[in-house]
């Protein structure tokens, strides 16, 4: 597999990306791996980019909530 030059803002998340990168693989019926077409393969990091935005999201409302 190639070697990414994005350089992770938080230590260690590099493991949890890839378990939910392998969940949500398992939700589609997708195998990763180089014979899959990029268009399954996109739709994999199509999802953990909602996903992570959707968290964000929320964390950011909470903290919003608790400063008021």
């Amino acid at each position: 597999m190639a070697r990414s030059s994005n350089k992770l803002v938080v230590p260690g998340a590099q493991q949890a990306l890839n378990q939910m990168k392998m969940e949500i693989a398992n939700e589609f019926g997708v195998q990763l791996g180089p014979d899959t077409p990029s268009r399954l393969n996109g739709s994999v990091g199509g999802e953990i980019t909602k996903r992570l935005v959707a968290q964000a999201q929320s964390q950011l409302s909470q903290t919003n909530i608790q400063s008021r």
